[in-house]
């Protein structure tokens, strides 16, 4: 495991602790009644990908391995530029101390459009599943580097038990088998080695003949043009996430609507 993950997955256990004594899980159960109503993630993403592909658009101002990508972004604007171009769903980071996110930029972004939402954080405690709920998410990431299997197993449990759908992160063949002993959830493919962050798209074209015909395949990470999409469409590849390629762009719904050109729906 890297050091920045290590260093992200320590301050997060930090974090989830000072939001439980600032807010109790009882308090936020009690909000529950409350929360948004839920939009199909996972349906979004197979819906589009039947005749083109699902393309889940990022948003988020930084990350560790760029820097501050765009420092005065527009979460409403983005969302609303995205949903227009064609994506299938959203993800938003939440992180704050090393993507520059927030809960905040989650419930903007999905108020500005009609796209379900993924959060992106480190999830490690169900406390968090249940924030994720009440913000506003359609689905929660779980990052099986991140995670021992008893975690995958309670936090992809309490996603299911708020009616969340969930995304999966793998980086290689030993966490795509112990992501595929979950009884469901997307497989996502994240292109960047978490040790060195290097982006490569053959990371997916590897592994996703290990990924059975049932698991909808998502690829993150690395796709930044119209070449590489083309090279996962051929291998058979139908979800993106791409969050980078289009946060440097002066429009990030143009951008979007250029690298995925003749694939949209």
């Amino acid at each position: 495991m890297s050091d920045i993950l290590d260093r992200i997955l320590r301050s997060k256990v930090a974090e989830v602790a000072a939001r439980r004594r600032e807010r109790p899980l009882a308090q936020l159960l009690a909000g529950l009644a409350g929360a948004p109503a839920l939009r199909p993630f996972a349906d979004a993403l197979k819906r589009r990908a039947q005749a083109g592909v699902g393309i889940i658009a990022e948003i988020k101002r930084a990350s560790p391995s760029r820097g501050v990508m765009r420092a005065h972004l527009d979460p409403a604007a983005c969302a609303m530029s995205y949903e227009q171009a064609g994506a299938a769903a959203l993800s938003v980071l939440t992180d704050g101390e090393y993507f520059g996110g927030s809960a905040e930029d989650l419930r903007v972004a999905r108020a500005a459009c009609g796209l379900p939402v993924l959060r992106k954080d480190f999830l490690i405690d169900p406390y968090q599943v249940v924030e994720s709920r009440l913000m506003g998410a359609d689905c929660i990431l779980l990052i099986v580097a991140a995670l021992d299997d008893g975690q995958l197993e309670e936090l992809y449990a309490a996603a299911r038990e708020q009616g969340l759908d969930v995304l999966i992160e793998v980086h290689d063949r030993d966490e795509l088998e112990r992501a595929l002993r979950l009884p469901g959830g997307l497989i996502g493919i994240n292109n960047r080695n978490l040790r060195d962050f290097v982006t490569r798209v053959e990371t997916t074209l590897t592994l996703r003949g290990h990924v059975p015909p049932d698991r909808f395949l998502v690829t993150e990470s690395g796709i930044r043009d119209a070449a590489d999409v083309a090279r996962l469409v051929a291998a058979g590849v139908r979800g993106f996430l791409v969050g980078e390629a289009f946060m440097v762009a002066e429009n990030p719904g143009a951008r979007l609507a250029q690298v995925f050109e003749g694939n949209l729906i």
